[in-house]
């Protein structure tokens, strides 16, 4: 009795996640294991032809707990881990330094 795999899906399971990944600044840090991140965007006005920035506010998932408030972090779209979390910090880009 020979049991054959499919190579597919160990293929996929290799595979890095895929989704929506942005990078935003830390603005709340108080709660447990979550960190609110701003993240703004620039979006073309379609009559005056200004660039108008746009920003919004995430709920991300923060295992460790490391990051603190002004800091540049990278974020993706993961399973939802709560109803408003559906979000998790991939890593550290700036780190802001304490006084």
């Amino acid at each position: 009795m020979n049991i054959k795999i499919n190579d597919k899906d160990t293929e996929n399971k290799n595979k890095k996640k895929k989704g929506r990944s942005f990078q935003g600044k830390v603005v709340g840090n108080k709660m447990n294991k979550t960190i609110s991140v701003m993240v703004e965007r620039k979006v073309k006005h379609p009559v005056l032809g200004k660039y108008l920035v746009r920003s919004k506010k995430y709920s991300v998932h923060n295992e460790i707990g490391e990051f603190n408030l002004g800091d540049v972090v990278a974020i993706r779209e993961c399973k939802p881990v709560s109803k408003t979390k559906s979000w998790e910090v991939i890593s550290s880009i700036t780190k802001v330094n304490e006084v």
